[in-house]
């Protein structure tokens, strides 16, 4: 059996490097959003001759539109970052009441079915790759449906979430 986990560290799981996936695929957003918002201000400026331009103001009004979303977009996943970097998730054992920052695998009671995800603060719907790229988890966040029905449960609780209009029975089986 292996010494004490390190900090972040829990069942073979590195969570700080989950959280440094996390932080980068959030990164590569706030550049993709930035680049798309320049290219719609150069597309505003450039893509047309005055008189196009004069004649579709309408093509105009959507491109500065489009370049607010990107930034808007841009300013979010920062946000996010910046509150990735200051989460320090705390090491649970497999007993532990599920809390932001655990992993959690759920098994689906019909179907048998199972799924891990990482509940953290941000980043709801970004894959991220298990230790040693030995599969994948989901970002689960609080607000989302499972989020919110798993946060305060333990191992072998049985919670109720509505996927797609139909209640599913997901037992919690594993948290780390």
């Amino acid at each position: 059996m292996r010494g004490a986990p390190r900090p972040g560290e829990n069942f073979g799981v590195d969570k700080q490097e989950l959280i440094s996936q996390l932080v980068n695929q959030l990164q590569a957003s706030a550049r993709a959003a930035l680049a798309s918002r320049d290219a719609a201000a150069h597309e505003a400026k450039e893509g047309a001759t005055p008189d196009e331009k004069r004649e579709d103001a309408r093509a105009a009004h959507q491109l500065q539109s489009m370049g607010r979303a990107q930034q808007g977009r841009a300013q979010a996943a920062m946000a996010d970052v910046d509150r990735l970097m200051a989460f320090r998730p705390a090491n649970l054992n497999e007993r532990a009441r599920i809390v932001v920052g655990a992993i959690v695998e759920i098994e689906d009671a019909d179907s048998g079915e199972g799924r891990t995800f990482f509940l953290a603060p941000v980043g709801a719907g970004i894959t991220l790759t298990g230790p040693g790229g030995d599969g994948h988890l989901s970002v689960v966040t609080p607000a989302s449906p499972i989020g919110k029905a798993v946060l305060g449960k333990q191992t072998g609780e049985v919670v109720d979430v509505t996927v797609d209009g139909e209640v599913r029975e997901w037992q919690i089986t594993y948290v780390a």
